[in-house]
């Protein structure tokens, strides 16, 4: 009987020992298993974080939010100065404005309601209020009961991207999905336009239905659901034609720089403020991806800690199971040596053992982490999510433009176990038998048959 068969032979001389050993050694194989994969898909989604939430930079006219406040419009000029800053791989402009009954025929799907009269009283823009059959203009009025309403302007936006309609260059967030029709080219300076559902449904407009802005005929080209009623009570038309239409050539009131990664942020801010100078706002969300990353880190390093602590600890496993073993096979051991056998033979002999009972754990191994790969992998996330508290994390950022997104990427990790991953992990298995067991080798050569044979 050879050597490798001789040790896989001794591996099961005691069943009861084998089982518990390799039971042991399974839920620590397993678990080091469990924590590669976590920490490899933590990793991946880190990265994935980095180079989409919170890399942009959002410049807008010094003064202005939204339609609040004043100041002058930014320019084609001022884009051109920004848009070939390093780390800035796109740029995304919009020119924002409101349409009223004045200019356009479309009805707003939004109702004033008390914050919309008391937003309007302050602002002194003229609206119309129904007086019976007929109607009146009224400007700044006062004394507003709630039996009287007016319909709000209608916000009209001109992009440059209409493929991304879900980032902060459309006023009122959400996630944009055309539900009819489709979305206008990059370049266009056509009168078409994009309406929301709740405006469709106001005006009773379909893809090809035409409406007048700036007393400009415009014809309905997709139709789109924003998830939420102001967003989807609004016009997306070509950046050129809103340009065009409304006399505003050349003149925009938000530029968006996305960023190549988060690290770079913070730089292109400061560069872009100091192109523009006092002409704009630069702002951007690196608090806001931070937060966002930081769950993530933590989980990062809590499964980089359990990989090290699962491989330190069935690596001692098999140490102390081998050192066992030689010292209660020493005679064994000693008449192999007197009837021949080199150290070795020995040594290959209780390797083997070694490496049997390895891969008998890996095998359960493997299965407990494709198993509980994911679980436990989704219990970190939950865990340290739910660490950080409502009040820090929870709340606060569930208010902000770009949570929702955030909640999304903490909780859409997927832990998938690839054939690389097992090879891998069995490789790593197999190697710390061979290195545990290595360890015994020195205790094996120093067993000396004549005195083996003279205490027994």
């Amino acid at each position: 009987m050879n050597t490798v068969s001789r040790g896989i032979r001794n591996a099961f001389r005691n069943v009861i020992r084998t089982v518990s050993i390799v039971i042991i050694l399974g839920l620590s194989i397993g678990l080091s298993l469990t924590m590669l994969v976590a920490h490899q898909a933590v990793s991946d989604k880190i990265n994935s974080v980095k180079a989409s939430v919170g890399n942009t930079v959002t410049i807008s006219p010094a003064g202005l939010r939204g339609f609040l406040g004043g100041g002058n419009p930014l320019t084609t000029a001022n884009l051109n100065t920004v848009k070939s800053l390093p780390h800035v791989t796109s740029t995304v402009a919009t020119l924002s404005d409101r349409l009223t009954s004045s200019d356009s025929n479309l009805k707003s799907a939004v109702r004033a309601g008390v914050l919309g009269r008391r937003f309007s009283r302050n602002s002194g823009i003229s609206f119309r209020i129904p007086v019976g059959a007929g109607s009146k203009v009224h400007a700044n009025p006062t004394g507003l009961g709630t039996a009287f309403d007016f319909s709000p302007p209608v916000a009209i936006t001109g992009t440059n991207d209409p493929t991304n309609l879900s980032g902060n260059s459309v006023q009122g967030g959400g996630t944009f999905t055309i539900t009819s029709g489709k979305v206008f080219m990059t370049n266009s300076n056509a009168n078409v336009a994009l309406i929301g559902t709740a405006l469709a449904r106001k005006n009773n407009l379909h893809v090809g239905s035409t409406f007048t802005a700036y007393n400009t005929t415009m014809t309905v080209l997709g139709i789109y659901n924003a998830g939420n009623a102001f967003a989807n009570s609004q016009v997306i038309v070509p950046l050129s034609t809103e340009q065009r239409i409304s006399g505003q050539s050349g003149e925009l009131t938000s530029i968006t720089l996305n960023v190549d990664s988060i690290t770079n942020v913070n730089a292109v801010t400061t560069m872009a403020a100091k192109k523009l100078g006092s002409a704009a706002d630069v702002t951007n969300a690196a608090t806001e991806a931070r937060n966002s990353i930081t769950p993530l880190e933590n989980i990062q390093s809590i499964s980089l800690y359990s990989l090290i602590g699962a491989v330190v600890a069935g690596a001692v496993i098999i140490l102390l199971t081998m050192i066992m073993i030689v010292r209660e096979r020493r005679r064994e051991i000693g008449v192999m040596k007197a009837i021949g056998a080199s150290n070795i033979t020995v040594m290959e002999q209780f390797m083997t053992e070694a490496i049997t009972f390895t891969v008998l754990a890996a095998v359960m191994g493997i299965i407990l982490g494709v198993i509980a790969s994911n679980p436990i992998t989704h219990l970190l996330v939950t865990s340290s999510t739910n660490s950080r508290g409502q009040g820090r994390f929870g709340l606060a950022l569930a208010h902000s433009h770009g949570f929702g997104f955030i909640g999304n990427n903490l909780h859409a990790i997927n832990a998938a176990i690839g054939w690389s991953i097992i090879l891998y992990g069995l490789a790593a298995a197999l190697i710390i038998a061979i290195v545990a067991s290595g360890f015994t080798s020195f205790l094996i050569t120093k067993i000396r048959p004549a005195e083996v044979m003279r205490s027994e």
